[in-house]
């Protein structure tokens, strides 16, 4: 008897593009918009 299980590795842990999963007004766009317009300088 093996103590190895099978796996299925055809799923992904995370989303190719995140842009598939938000909806287009969520709230997550508003503040990647907003820290991308800050100056970190």
């Amino acid at each position: 008897m093996s103590d190895f299980r099978p796996i299925n590795r055809s799923g992904f842990l995370l989303p190719l593009s995140v842009d598939e999963w938000l909806p287009k007004r969520h709230l997550a766009r508003l503040v990647v918009e907003v820290v991308e317009g800050l100056n970190l300088s």
